[in-house]
C-alpha cells in the first residue's frame, strides 16, 4: 500500500523531470521536424479519461493527418493511410508518447498503468469502472501495451487493466517496463491485425500473484 499510495508517484514525478531536462534537446528536434514535415499542429491534444475516469488533457506529438477521422485505432481499417511518413517513424519508436512526460509531472499520469482513452473507447472505459481498471493513474504503457496493444479486443484491454490495478507493486512495474522496453524494439502492436487471435502473456501471468506482492 505504501507505494501504491505514496512511493509509484513520488518515483514518476522524480524520473519524469529528469527525462524531461536531458531530453528537451530531442523534443524541440522531433517538434520542429513534425511542423515542417505535414500541415498541423505539433502536437495532438485530446481529453481523455484518468483515474475514476476523470477527464484531462493529453498529449503527443501529432503523428497523423489532418484528415485523419477521430476514431479509436483499434477501429481502422486503414490507419497507415492517414499516418504521415515521419508519422510512422515516431509511433514504431513510441516517441510520440514524449510530450506525455508533461501529463506525468501534473500528476494526470504514470509511467506505468492503464492507457489513457478517449470517448471512441466508451465500452473499455465502461468495463473498467465494473472491474477497478479506472482506480489507478493512467500510464504511458501498461499491462494490454506489452500484451498486444492495439490487437487486443476491447474485453481483453479492460481484463488486463483491471488486473494491474489490483496487482499494482513495484516489482510489477519494473518488470513492465522492461518488457515495454522490449515491446518498443519489437514496435508490437502499433497496428491492429487479428484483433480476434489469443495473444499469450509475454510478460507474467497474473494469476501467479499473490497478496505479498503488493506494495
Amino acid at each position: 500500500m505504501v507505494y501504491r499510495r505514496f512511493l509509484k508517484r513520488f518515483f514518476d514525478l522524480l524520473l519524469a523531470i529528469f527525462l524531461f531536462l536531458i531530453l528537451l534537446l530531442p523534443l524541440l528536434i522531433i517538434a520542429l521536424i513534425v511542423k515542417v514535415t505535414s500541415k498541423g499542429p505539433i502536437l495532438f491534444i485530446q481529453e481523455r479519461y484518468g483515474r475514476n475516469s476523470r477527464l484531462f488533457k493529453l498529449y503527443k506529438f501529432r503523428s497523423m493527418t489532418d484528415s485523419a477521422p477521430q476514431i479509436a485505432n483499434s477501429k481502422f481499417t486503414d490507419i497507415q493511410n492517414y499516418i504521415t511518413p515521419f508519422g510512422m517513424f515516431i509511433r514504431k519508436t513510441s516517441l510520440d508518447e514524449l510530450p506525455q512526460l508533461w501529463n506525468i509531472i501534473k500528476g494526470d499520469m504514470s509511467f506505468i498503468g492503464p492507457r489513457p482513452l478517449a470517448i471512441t473507447d466508451i465500452k473499455v472505459i465502461k468495463l473498467r469502472q465494473q472491474n477497478g481498471g479506472d482506480s489507478v493513474l493512467p500510464g504511458i504503457s501498461g499491462l494490454a501495451q506489452v500484451n498486444g496493444r492495439n490487437k487486443l479486443t476491447d474485453v481483453d484491454k479492460a481484463s488486463y487493466d483491471g488486473k494491474y490495478a489490483a496487482n499494482v507493486s513495484f516489482h510489477v512495474d519494473v518488470l513492465l517496463t522492461v518488457e515495454t522496453v522490449f515491446s518498443v524494439l519489437k514496435s508490437d502492436g502499433i497496428f491492429t491485425e487479428n484483433s480476434n487471435a489469443k495473444h499469450q502473456d509475454n510478460f507474467f501471468r497474473l494469476n501467479n500473484l499473490s497478496n505479498k506482492d503488493k506494495g
